[in-house]
């Protein structure tokens, strides 16, 4: 809807990962520089970690993008829950390699190191991805790293990408995790987007859907996004598409901070706190003052009114739809 109110050729704040819209901020240029470092060496395991919506899944599909198909052949494995045996099963799936239900762990590992040998031949690599690592067992990750120890004519025959939230690394810091620990050649956490980041990704999404600075945003208005969502791009794009959406609504061509602070307090009510918000007149400590108590009844009519008027306006435009056909 608030596309082709503002002239935009596509949406810009989806959720799903599209590398069109990727934004080289300072630490996904790290990340990446860390991940083409990490496959030079040819084996062992890259570790990146960051914050749920930090964007590790694009810094994947980004480097995917930039890869040539005839030097690498690609597995993901996004479902991390699951047994030893079980993630070595899917692995061997991602990898194309079907099965016979009952096969047992030796002779999947022979078809295994037989495809890795093919492909060798064909002069590609193999390079499995692995997301929500800090799900995995000990017992799991010793899957990975055995399959890290076969070799084909001395080489490695796997290299391996994990991908995690920030739990991880103290979890492959401990002594348990030791002789995978050996094996990370390159390591990288990903951190939020600085509050000159976050404008600078806001106006690229924008841009790349053909933004002709219509609506404007006020300074105030990237700096209140990045208030609201700690710089974190996932959360960047919820509210921003919802920004949009009742600025559409609202027929605003200006979205000022006072737009998007209303539009946070609507989600973090809507989504429980879904933004995580690092301020809000809704989350206050248990000891609220008079002043505090009188700005959240302040904060309330607002919502009650901004609500009434959304409201009126879509009557209004479901309205002027059933009026046009008829």
């Amino acid at each position: 809807m608030f596309d082709k109110f503002y002239n935009l050729s596509g949406l810009p704040f989806l959720l799903t990962p599209d590398t069109r819209f990727f934004f080289g901020s300072s630490g996904h240029s790290r990340a990446i520089s860390h991940l083409v470092y990490g496959l030079s060496q040819q084996e062992g395991f890259i570790v990146i970690t960051g914050e749920v919506g930090a964007g590790k899944t694009t810094l994947v599909e980004q480097l995917w993008s930039q890869l040539d198909r005839n030097t690498y052949i690609i597995a993901r494995v996004v479902t991390t829950q699951v047994s030893g045996d079980d993630l070595l099963r899917l692995v061997m799936a991602n990898f194309g390699l079907g099965e016979t239900p009952g096969t047992d762990k030796a002779t999947l590992l022979r078809r295994f190191e037989h495809m890795v040998r093919d492909q060798r031949k064909q002069g590609r690599r193999c390079l499995l991805v692995v997301d929500e690592v800090q799900n995995l067992s000990l017992a799991a990750m010793e899957e990975l790293r055995m399959l890290s120890n076969i070799t084909v004519d001395g080489k490695a025959s796997v290299q391996t990408i994990l991908l995690g939230q920030p739990q991880f690394r103290p979890i492959l810091a401990s002594k348990d995790w030791e002789q995978l620990r050996q094996r990370v050649l390159a390591s990288y956490h990903l951190g939020p987007l600085t509050d000159a980041e976050t404008r600078g990704y806001i106006e690229h999404r924008l841009r790349t859907v053909d933004w002709r600075d219509d609506p404007v945003w006020e300074d105030a208005a990237f700096a209140a996004v990045h208030r609201h969502t700690g710089g974190i791009p996932r959360r960047i794009n919820t509210l921003c598409s919802r920004v949009l959406l009742l600025g559409a609504l609202e027929e605003a061509h200006v979205i000022t901070g006072d737009i998007v602070d209303a539009t946070a307090e609507e989600l973090n009510r809507d989504l429980g706190a879904g933004l995580e918000l690092a301020i809000s007149p809704l989350v206050r400590p248990a000891h609220d003052t008079r002043d505090d108590l009188v700005r959240r009844i302040e904060v309330l009519e607002r919502q009650a009114l901004r609500q009434e008027q959304v409201f009126k306006r879509v009557m209004d435009l479901l309205e002027a739809n059933v009026t046009g056909r008829v």
